[in-house]
């Protein structure tokens, strides 16, 4: 019997949670067990936070569905050691998240810190976010990529992917291109790649009351990053299966600034 543990960074009401259910139940099969634990609101852009400094209400809604008051890797932790009472799921899933988790964004999502928070736990875990755009914005279910050629792609990973058991282990992120699920020409494995000319931003606000109020603001998502890459081969309409790690180590530099300052 397999167990899933579900969560997202977009709130435990997202449509896109309704598509992952129907994804993890696929993969879980009839005899399996899809957990859900999804924050209670909101929780964009928190990436890896844990509320380390104050409590957090868990809330069961109905059978084996739960919102937390926190964020998705408080999700993960309240899944696996109150939900789950210590007996961890086979298999996290994240998502599915509402915009990509491509390039940069990767640093700032809370459906890649879920992910990342099973894998330092030892579970294997995978993110999964729906690129939006101008062709998905007609659709009737704007997720429809994710919800035609989800499930085919966790089973080919779980079947053929890299699972390894080191410290910090391998998870993976998962970006659907922008498009209609008939469009999607494959899949393709890229790394990580970066958004050039464009980042995050102030955005001030003066309320009516004369507060001034500062938003922070999204740059362009659809910049191209380098060919190959993971928002690139999103914008070609291709499925992006990116390997990740939680070690930020520059392994690269070490042995270079070891000789420098010696």
């Amino acid at each position: 019997m397999m167990r899933i543990l579900i969560t997202n960074d977009d709130g435990i009401n997202a449509p896109g949670l309704v598509t992952l259910t129907r994804i993890a139940q696929e993969i879980a099969g009839p005899k399996g067990e899809v957990w859900t634990v999804a924050p209670a609101f909101e929780q964009s852009g928190v990436g890896h936070c844990i509320s380390y400094t104050h409590p957090m209400i868990n809330a069961k809604l109905a059978e084996r569905r739960y919102a937390v008051e926190g964020s998705p890797a408080d999700c993960v932790l309240a899944g696996v050691y109150d939900v789950l009472d210590g007996a961890k799921p086979d298999l996290v899933l994240s998502g599915v998240n509402r915009g990509n988790n491509s390039a940069e964004n990767v640093l700032y999502s809370g459906t890649i810190g879920a992910a990342m928070e099973a894998a330092l736990h030892g579970i294997p875990a995978i993110a999964l976010s729906q690129y939006m755009g101008r062709d998905t914005e007609d659709l009737d279910d704007p997720f429809e990529a994710a919800a035609t050629h989800g499930t085919k792609i966790i089973r080919a990973l779980l079947d053929k992917g890299i699972w390894t058991t080191d410290d910090y282990r391998v998870f993976y992120n998962i970006n659907f291109p922008p498009c209609a699920a008939k469009a999607v020409k494959g899949h393709k494995v890229a790394p990580q790649g970066f958004r050039r000319d464009t980042s995050f931003g102030i955005q001030p606000y003066t309320a009516p009351s004369g507060k001034r109020f500062l938003w922070i603001k999204g740059g362009p998502q659809h910049t191209p990053t380098l060919p190959g890459s993971d928002a690139a081969v999103n914008l070609d309409g291709y499925i992006s299966v990116t390997p990740l790690r939680c070690d930020l180590t520059a392994h690269d530099t070490l042995a270079d600034l070891a000789a420098r300052l010696a």
